[in-house]
């Protein structure tokens, strides 16, 4: 979507109109928490503590979400990337529904020691009863702590692999690759929901390592022993820094010295020789990029059989 300066400016009116929202109720509550010390009030005095403790509490509430507006704001202002602004803003979330709560316990209860007792005992019932969402909260602090991957991340763990899209307190959302039904890296259209526990149970490999956007892999093709080594080389070589030079032209000078591609040969388990060659790749592109290399690499192959020796017919 476009970029509009207008719809931009539009956003940030609205969102300052929230702001201003919410400083007129707080307020507002507050005046009527004083307002109810007035002799006019007094023969309503039975009710008065109920209100003055009800009006203070939502005061205080408003306050609360004022604050955690002003957090999502600054956060979204700040030069984060995707995976560490969305778990900012779920820290945040989490922190303002926790004061929130503390602030209703408090209106409900005599005192917070009350209430801290009562939710006390409350824990140690829910403790036994919830311990897998329990875990799956600790694995989600491990996450944002230790960040085994982010939202936009492309993982797997366990059998399951795929882009992250949601971080939640109890469980992970990715949008499935390869599956049941594909024998490549592209999206099968599936979402898997895990809990996050396996976060602490299992191995996360996660495919946005030190080399991003790229990883690296690999593309074999069968060739005879008779070829000519060198000149498949340099074919496939060739083929390769074409197909990168063209999706990556601002990135083409930097890749021969960091994203340098290289080929090896190998011993076919029918006997044949395997040319390898090994090349970078963004994760969700590994499909697409091996289908153009080898587009160009065989025309260029086929192009001198005498150098070039395939398996076919009966000699498979």
């Amino acid at each position: 979507m476009e970029n509009n300066p207008i719809n931009n400016q539009n956003r940030k009116f609205r969102l300052d109109s929230k702001l201003k929202m919410f400083v007129i109720i707080a307020f507002s509550f507050l005046l009527a928490h004083y307002l109810l010390d007035f002799s006019y009030f007094s023969k309503y005095e039975k009710f008065i503590p109920f209100l003055k403790k009800m009006t203070f509490s939502v005061f205080l509430t408003y306050i609360i979400m004022l604050f955690s507006r002003f957090g999502e704001k600054y956060i979204n202002s700040q030069n984060h990337t995707e995976g560490d602004r969305y778990n900012l803003q779920r820290i945040r979330s989490l922190m303002t529904t926790v004061f929130i709560v503390i602030v209703v316990a408090s209106f409900l209860f005599q005192n917070l020691y009350t209430a801290a007792v009562s939710f006390g005992l409350i824990s140690l019932v829910l403790g036994f009863a919830l311990q897998v969402p329990i875990s799956s909260f600790i694995a989600w602090l491990y996450i944002v702590y230790r960040k085994p991957y982010q939202v936009g991340d492309r993982i797997q763990i366990n059998q399951f692999r795929g882009d992250v899209i949601e971080i939640g307190y109890l469980d992970t959302i990715i949008l499935e690759c390869n599956g049941d039904y594909l024998q490549n890296d592209r999206l099968s259209g599936r979402r898997i929901h895990f809990p996050n526990s396996i976060v602490l149970k299992d191995e996360v490999i996660n495919y946005s390592g030190p080399q991003i956007p790229f990883i690296w892999n690999e593309t074999a093709i069968q060739i005879a022993y008779t070829s000519d080594v060198k000149f498949v080389e340099d074919c496939m070589i060739k083929a390769c820094e074409r197909d990168f030079s063209e999706r990556y032209p601002e990135m083409y000078e930097i890749s021969k010295k960091k994203w340098c591609s290289a080929v090896y040969f190998r011993v076919n388990t029918y006997a044949w020789l395997e040319a390898v060659i090994q090349y970078p790749v963004e994760p969700e592109d590994t499909t697409g990029r091996r289908t153009r290399i080898l587009s160009y690499a065989l025309p260029l192959l086929n192009a001198e059989p005498n150098k070039v020796k395939f398996p076919e017919g009966t000699y498979r």
